[in-house]
């Protein structure tokens, strides 16, 4: 589908690609292999899976939600996903389209892993919001939003996953 990167319709079902720096595009249930694939490199070490989004205006709102495998201690795999929408200007709109999207991809990957022996691994959400600026009467809500929806959840300046990660493909 134009403007659509990492997403594709196909026969009318949503399609979730997510892009690996070393291997390219890969389906969700290619991604979720790889994690687990990573995990099992090292099956000793502990390991959290961290879902974020962030978004970029310019002519239009670009959204990156990034996949990252943190082998605690130990480095990190992540993926990523680009969604390119018309211009949201609307500061708590885009929020909670970076939130959702974030949830989309994180309960799709719990999904996947539904059916493996990493059913339980441990998941946050980093949210690009925080004390600071214009996005901390947003916290409330949004922290319960991911609380509710079952998630632990990361603000600024915590939310590496957002902040660090998905920033650095919205550019």
């Amino acid at each position: 589908m134009s403007g659509f990167h990492g997403f594709e319709r196909v026969k009318g079902r949503g399609i979730m690609y997510f892009i690996s720096p070393t291997k390219g595009r890969l389906s969700l249930k290619e991604t979720v292999m790889d994690i687990i694939s990573y995990i099992e490199e090292d099956p000793e070490a502990r390991y959290k899976l961290i879902i974020g989004t962030d978004s970029q205006e310019k002519n239009n709102t670009c959204f990156v939600t990034a996949i990252i495998i943190h082998r605690i201690g130990k480095g990190a795999r992540y993926y990523y996903r680009k969604r390119i929408m018309s211009l949201v200007k609307n500061l708590r709109q885009r929020v909670y389209i970076e939130t959702s999207l974030s949830l989309e991809a994180v309960n799709s990957i719990k999904n996947e892993l539904a059916r493996t022996n990493y059913k339980d691994m441990d998941v946050e959400v980093h949210v690009d919001i925080g004390q600071n600026g214009d996005t901390r009467e947003l916290i409330k809500e949004v922290v319960g939003w991911v609380m509710g929806s079952g998630f632990r959840v990361k603000i600024k300046p915590q939310a590496y996953g957002a902040t660090k990660v998905a920033d650095r493909f919205t550019k």
